[in-house]
């Protein structure tokens, strides 16, 4: 096995600004007893503000600094939300609270080309969502997390597992015992006490004297991060269907932070779908108001898709004609029902499926600038009467499997021909000895039950010019000749 550890330096931080192109000067604090900074930003670091200081005393050192209080829901959200993103690289995925997600990649190596490959497809994505990572990778899940953790303050983190990883396991500090929750202070004290630096000089001691000083859990720890006795954890099932949410320190009412946010989100969304091989045709993003209300945005794809850059478009048609009542401070986006979407090969003379493609993003960015009443198609309709036999229909109606069959196999006789140009009124012929017939009578007598009744004999109909007209003759008098439409 090969585990592949991400931890989220600074999540408390992390879940306010990933949504922000520039956070600016931030805090995060917590009370624990009095309040205090956990966190800040790096343009608040280099003005003095550090972890661990006084809100009062940070304050005037910088009275420009914007404070959050820290909320432990959003962070165990986000976390979930990497977690059922990071499905997409990996066959079995565990969440590993407060701050770290593991990921069990051995089976997704040849996949991606390799650990190097993989690793490195997972930093970009999570780049493309605003967060920062540390990583490492180790055969055992509590190792790589050590090394993930040790990398945030030292060197780089262990790639590639070597045949020796033990002794590089050896050498982390002692303080990493810590990280495990298991392990009560006291163990910890008692280790310190002893001048212990290192795991594998924990690893040196005596289990039976651990255990009759009650640190027994120092021994199982070791175990398990040595590989020696299993690590059982259970696996990250992800919601079937997704929500994320972005929180804007600074409320805004300009479209480019709401949409440098929105891209954060669209970018998780795209691979939940993919660890799924499903798209979506329908999305909703959400805008949180000041105030507590919401504006909502239906993003319609048309067909199934789970293209990210299809996404961002039509969101951004959505937000550029958006009148926004009152400033923005939050994003949400929720997509449900998903849809499987096979998988597709690329073509050496290209793919017949990308003019549709093409010709229905067209049709999504129209709807989604224009309005979704805006943009309609015409469809037939079961009426004899020509003026009478079509509709504007929305373009959201689907189109069932049963569409695919022919007027044959529908066991549906023929329609007769029709012209593609019908006339808004029929326009009455002057001189219709002048016409050649060639096709007809066609007699429709339809309308009587809803006051609109026609009783007519159409014909096809050459003019002298070679012209084909669809024309038709009154049966009731004067017998008037009137032109229909044209045939192309």
């Amino acid at each position: 096995m090969l585990w592949l550890a991400l931890i989220l330096p600074e999540l408390p931080l992390q879940v306010f600004i990933r949504g922000l192109p520039a956070p600016g000067l931030l805090a995060i604090t917590e009370k624990t007893p009095r309040a205090r900074i956990i966190a800040a930003t790096p343009g608040a670091r280099k003005q003095g503000i550090q972890p661990g200081q006084g809100v009062a005393s940070a304050l005037a050192m910088l009275p420009t600094l914007r404070l959050v209080a820290r909320t432990p829901e959003r962070e165990i959200a986000m976390l979930k939300e990497l977690a059922a993103w990071a499905g997409a690289f990996a066959s079995r995925v565990c969440l590993d609270p407060p701050d770290c997600i593991l990921l069990e990649v051995s089976a997704s190596l040849r996949l991606f080309g390799g650990l190097d490959a993989l690793e490195s497809a997972v930093q970009d994505g999570l780049q493309q969502q605003g967060v920062d990572v540390c990583s490492a990778s180790a055969p055992t899940p509590l190792a790589a997390r050590w090394f993930a953790r040790h990398a945030q303050h030292g060197p780089q983190p262990l790639v590639t597992p070597t045949p020796d990883w033990q002794s590089h396991l050896d050498a982390l500090p002692l303080t990493l015992l810590a990280d495990d929750s298991a392990i009560s202070t006291a163990s910890f004290d008692l280790l310190s006490g002893l001048g212990l630096r290192t795991l594998g000089e924990v690893r040196a001691l005596p289990a039976s004297g651990l255990a009759r000083r009650q640190a027994q859990a120092v021994s199982e720890t070791l175990a398990r991060a040595y590989g020696e006795t299993h690590d059982l954890r259970p696996e990250y099932t992800p919601p079937e269907h997704y929500t994320a949410e972005l929180s804007l320190p600074a409320a805004s009412i300009n479209t480019e932070p709401l949409m440098f946010a929105a891209r954060r989100l669209f970018a998780g969304l795209t691979s939940w779908l993919t660890a799924r091989h499903a798209g979506i045709d329908h999305c909703r993003l959400s805008l949180v108001h000041e105030r507590g209300e919401d504006t909502t945005l239906d993003i319609l794809t048309g067909t199934p898709s789970r293209d990210e850059a299809r996404l961002n478009l039509l969101a951004r048609e959505r937000l550029a004609v958006l009148e926004l009542p009152s400033a923005v401070e939050g994003i949400k986006l929720s997509a449900h029902a998903p849809r499987a979407l096979a998988a597709r090969s690329n073509d050496l003379f290209g793919d017949p499926a990308t003019e549709r493609e093409n010709a229905l993003l067209l049709l999504d960015r129209l709807r989604a600038r224009l309005g979704e009443n805006c943009v309609r198609q015409l469809s037939t309709f079961p009426d004899r009467r020509p003026e009478c036999a079509w509709r504007s229909t929305s373009l959201r109606t689907s189109v069932s499997t049963s569409s695919h069959l022919t007027v044959r196999e529908l066991g549906i006789p023929p329609a007769p021909l029709r012209p593609l140009w019908l006339l808004p009124r029929p326009r009455r012929i002057d001189a219709p000895r002048k016409l050649r017939l060639l096709r007809g009578p066609e007699r429709i007598e339809h309308g009587w039950w809803d006051g609109h009744d026609i009783r007519r004999d159409y014909y096809t109909a050459s003019t002298a010019d070679e012209a084909l007209w669809w024309v038709f003759r009154e049966l009731d008098p004067p017998h008037d000749w009137y032109l229909q439409g044209y045939f192309g």
